[in-house]
């Protein structure tokens, strides 16, 4: 067998491997059930892949985000290391295929969601496969304390009974004891090896600002940290709100949501990896497997909506071991808005009921049918055809999809059908006096057959990698062939696919899995109070207030987060000297507080109580603008 070290130097160019990785591989490798709590950019991965790849076989790895498993095997694939995901979408043919490639084809790792363990097919082939490795990520999805729990990872106890010699790996970033515990019993771990780093994170300052002008800190904190940021921030119109705001500061920004289209996203994402924009302005779709390790400052503009998600989020700066900020900027309006955001719209048991009988009636799935079906699906359209609110609709989709019912994955796209609706002569008439448009014509022409006769729905990826046009060019001639009244066109954006994962039963789908949403819901209303303990809690260091909440006890005071700092008292003589710095610089004009402390190394509640004792000796005064200046200038 491979020494570990030489497949980390051969694929990864490492020579070392980082603490507790070296023993959590040689566990695996060992055959050991092994349990692993590694905080975001951990390293996690490696730990279940380099054992895999030393060992003879194939490693069977469980993930719920399929963007995340397409990623993983994309790096994989990239390093010359054969393997595959199972996704939705995916043709019983294709599936066939594939697994069958998965047992003959010396494939290394075979990604799959929980739900698809469920098929018939997945199970036979798993049989007949060499597995030397089962692989959990997000392993707290399998607990119902768990922030994301999700049934269908229960049904991995299966492969436990369909490869029964494979020993389990399970990971996860954020897990309190509770959740530990209920990981190991689910997953019938028998005296399991585990491995628990601790969340303390010396060079990361949490800070929380209370801020009337979030907008005003935020540039000042961006101008003082000029390295690369991220800033988190509520809703997609934020992002780009947000950062042409910092544009308009000469500050480089880019933007990221799950809206934007793949080449968007890419194009966004170079930018930022590369440090030609400074900061990311996303919402939480962004992130997720993202290693980025001189990330200086992490700034949530809004509440998070779980000390679950706060602190994978913020455990995105400082990976170099660099000194680094996570920011939370708050206001009087944000408890009203972490709740309304998170509470008011949580679905109850009855709306979801009406929400997926709809959703069937939508695709006219049959009772009893629909099993594995894929539809494209225009989120906006759908709320819009039922009257549904659109935030508690989704999440409404997003407990079903958690729940195994459905697979909703985000999939920007757009949808074209076209028919020519003018003779064949017409048409080239037409190309003689517009030849701009010949190129884009003839390849469609010569793509589809029929398209004078009927709606042709048209791919526009593969009509403009045929013409040699960008794409929105290609949406462009088509918009003026119908203004010109030569083809029917129908251009429909559709934002995500549906795939129903059981057959429809209405009302005994939803029945089965009530005592979870509602199990779920009061959950989230848990995380949400944590959330809004922690934002409000001045007197705690905020490192021993997170990690106490994941179960770390024995923690001293960091002495850099903006609890730790404003309890340093500053001494008699320390105002003193901020009481001369502050006359100096007023002796070259007058300045208002904002100005003052952009100069002064002090915080708000210091300068006040310096400006006020110099107001009350009359040392300064205020003018009609509002500023300060020295009485006797």
């Amino acid at each position: 067998m491979e020494h570990p070290i030489n497949i980390l130097e051969r694929y990864w160019n490492f020579t070392s491997f980082r603490a507790e990785q070296e023993a959590i591989i040689n566990a695996v490798i060992e055959g050991e059930d092994t349990f692993v709590l590694l905080p975001t950019g951990g390293g996690k991965s490696l730990c279940f892949q380099i054992p895999a790849l030393a060992k003879d076989g194939i490693c069977i790895v469980i993930s719920p985000l399929i963007a995340l498993m397409k990623d993983q095997v994309q790096t994989l694939n990239d390093k010359g290391i054969k393997a595959m995901a199972l996704t939705s979408g995916i043709s019983y043919n294709q599936l066939d295929t594939m697994l069958d490639n998965c047992i003959y084809g010396n494939y290394k790792f075979l990604y799959l969601s929980p739900e698809r363990l469920q098929q018939e097919l997945v199970q036979d082939r798993i049989r007949l496969m060499n597995v030397n490795l089962i692989a959990v990520d997000e392993a707290h999805c399998i607990s119902q304390w768990g922030s994301d729990f999700r049934p269908a990872y229960k049904n991995i106890a299966l492969l436990r009974q369909l490869r029964p010699t494979a020993n389990v790996v399970a990971l996860t970033a954020s897990a309190k004891p509770e959740v530990v515990q209920d990981i190991i019993k689910e997953l019938d771990f028998i005296q399991p090896k585990i491995f628990k780093t601790s969340f303390w994170r010396s060079n990361l300052s949490y800070m929380v600002f209370h801020e009337n002008d979030k907008y005003y800190k935020l540039e000042a904190i961006l101008r003082k940290n000029p390295e690369s940021s991220i800033v988190y921030v509520r809703n997609r119109k934020a992002t780009i709100e947000v950062a042409s705001f910092l544009k308009s500061k000469n500050i480089s920004a880019t933007f990221y949501h799950g809206g934007l289209t793949n080449a968007e996203k890419d194009k966004n994402m170079t930018a930022w990896l590369q440090n030609q924009s400074q900061v990311m302005v996303a919402t939480n779709a962004f992130g997720m497997g993202i290693d980025k390790p001189d990330v200086k400052t992490v700034v949530h503009l809004n509440l998070p909506e779980s000390l679950e998600s706060y602190f994978q989020e913020a455990g995105r700066a400082g990976r170099n071991g660099n000194k680094a900020f996570a920011v939370i900027l708050k206001n009087n309006s944000d408890e009203d808005l972490v709740k309304n955001q998170f509470l008011s719209v949580l679905p109850p048991v009855d709306f979801i009921k009406q929400v997926y009988r709809k959703l069937c009636n939508y695709f006219q799935v049959s009772y009893g049918e629909g099993e594995y079906e894929t539809f494209d699906f225009d989120f906006s359209s759908f709320c819009k055809a039922y009257n549904f609110p659109s935030i508690l609709c989704y999440n409404a989709l997003l407990y079903l999809d958690r729940n195994s019912v459905i697979t909703l994955s985000k999939q920007f796209k757009n949808k074209v059908t076209v028919q020519f609706i003018i003779s064949n002569n017409a048409l080239f008439n037409y190309l003689d006096t517009h030849q701009e448009y010949g190129i884009i014509v003839k390849s469609i022409l010569r793509m589809y057959g029929g398209i004078f006769d009927n709606l042709t729905k048209v791919d526009l990826k593969k009509v403009s990698k045929k013409a040699s046009t960008p794409e929105n060019r290609l949406i462009h001639t088509l918009q003026q062939l119908e203004d010109d009244e030569i083809i029917a066109l129908n251009l429909a954006k559709t934002d995500a696919q549906i795939t129903f994962i059981e057959p429809r039963e209405d009302e005994i789908t939803i029945n089965r899995i009530a005592p979870i949403i509602k199990q779920q819901n009061k959950l989230k209303q848990n995380q949400v109070k944590a959330m809004l303990d922690y934002v409000k809690n001045d007197s705690v260091c905020k490192s021993v207030q997170l990690l106490s909440y994941f179960g770390e006890t024995e923690v001293k005071d960091c002495k850099i987060c903006s609890v730790c700092i404003q309890q340093k008292k500053k001494t008699p003589q320390d105002l003193n000297n901020l009481r001369k710095k502050l006359i100096e610089i007023l002796e070259s004009g007058d300045y208002n507080s904002r100005s003052l402390l952009e100069k002064l190394n002090c915080s708000e509640d210091e300068l006040k109580d310096v400006l006020k004792l110099l107001l009350e000796h009359q040392i300064i005064i205020i003018t009609p603008k509002n500023t300060y200046k020295l009485s006797h200038l």
